[in-house]
């Protein structure tokens, strides 16, 4: 009996033992403290903000002239090189003139022998005239002879006009440039056979400086544009140039030249609810060419006093928008916030947030609302994305 309650005894001290180090070791857990997480915030900036809008576009030349055979024929010879700078007047394609020289030859053949019959015609009627007064011939034949005149000069007039004509066409075997511009692919060559009904051009010259570049823009688009050029002139010169286009090329570099609208299309499609317009810039090296892909863009309002924040800042939850702040007491507070524009990597803030005020930028998935936290200002970081929302 008295080792049985040895042996219950020393279960009893071993199982006290064992809780004691549980609930010492459990009192220890609860007396860890949790440092605060770190995080990076910015200061919310005020300042003001251009609001920038951007439109899909195609360049296109200034004048794009197309090349047309005036004449039937066969090219004899091409006098450019295919995609050079010509000059108004230069000589570009020569056709067979063979036929139309002697086309000329009998226009010219037709009018000596009209202008023969012309001067016969009014010799007869010098001589009947006075005739006619002596009653020595007849007043009938004297008013044949003068109708006779009269038609033989229409004679002439017929055969000059044919002559001109076929002078005309046979100057039409030298097909001269009507502008100055870049000459493209020659759609036929030498040896081919080409003609006035003839479907294709002969080649396309386009004139690119300036260079034109041609968008689409929304009726509410339009409507202040409008407003815009209308107060042009009472601008200052600061609103003049926000209202100035500026062209983003297809591999994403600034155009250097700026540019205006110079035509707007005469009505809405209806279809699309939007509106062409073309916009002109200078093109001095003739570097942008017909058919480019083109950015527009231009300053269409500028926003004073605004309260911007990096956009990665906020959290959107079906269409609401969140920001973490930290506050005086380094604190964490959820705020909701109403957004307006973007600008570059920022976004305007209406409501929610103030100047100066500390945003979480980096470390967001770490905290919750009422938490105290370890903030490291990145504000310093953000001149580099300002001058990038700024371009």
């Amino acid at each position: 009996m008295a080792e049985k309650l040895n042996c219950v005894f020393k279960i009893f001290i071993f199982i006290y033992s064992l809780t004691l180090l549980l609930s010492q070791g459990c009192s220890k857990k609860e007396e860890v403290v949790h440092a605060p997480p770190e995080v990076k915030f910015v200061r919310a900036i005020q300042k003001d903000v251009p609001i920038v809008k951007e439109w899909v576009g195609q360049t296109v030349g200034a004048e794009d002239i197309e090349v047309r055979a005036r004449v039937d024929g066969y090219i004899m010879k091409i006098h450019f090189a295919e995609g050079t700078y010509i000059t108004k007047g230069s000589l570009l394609y020569t056709i067979d003139a063979r036929e139309l020289v002697q086309s000329v030859a009998d226009a010219k053949g037709r009018l000596t022998a009209a202008e023969t019959m012309l001067t016969q015609a009014e010799s007869d009627v010098k001589r009947y005239t006075p005739l006619a007064e002596s009653g020595a011939v007849s007043q009938r034949t004297l008013e044949i002879a003068i109708a006779n005149y009269e038609a033989r000069k229409g004679d002439v007039q017929s055969a000059l006009a044919s002559y001109r004509l076929s002078k005309i066409n046979l100057g039409y075997t030298r097909v001269i440039a009507q502008v100055s511009g870049i000459i493209g692919f020659s759609n036929y060559k030498a040896g081919d056979y080409v003609g006035k009904m003839g479907s294709k051009p002969l080649n396309t010259i386009s004139n690119v400086d300036p260079i034109d570049v041609r968008f689409s823009i929304s009726e509410q688009e339009y409507l202040w544009l409008v407003k815009k050029l209308t107060n042009y002139k009472r601008t200052s010169d600061e609103e003049k140039e926000s209202s100035t286009l500026e062209m983003i090329l297809a591999d994403g570099s600034l155009y250097p030249y700026k540019g205006r609208v110079n035509v707007a299309n005469r009505q809405i499609d209806p279809s699309t609810g939007t509106m062409m317009l073309q916009g002109s810039f200078q093109n001095p090296d003739r570097i942008i060419r017909p058919g480019q892909y083109a950015k527009i863009r231009t300053v269409v309002d500028i926003v004073k006093d605004a309260v911007i924040v990096p956009t990665k800042c906020l959290l959107e939850l079906q269409g609401l928008f969140q920001a973490f702040v930290i506050g005086e007491d380094n604190k964490v507070q959820l705020r909701m916030v109403k957004t307006g524009e973007k600008f570059g990597e920022f976004i305007i803030i209406e409501s929610g947030i103030k100047q100066n005020e500390k945003v979480i930028s980096d470390g967001i998935l770490k905290v919750k609302p009422g938490i105290p936290v370890k903030g490291d200002d990145v504000s310093s970081g953000l001149d580099s994305l300002l001058k990038i929302g700024k371009e």
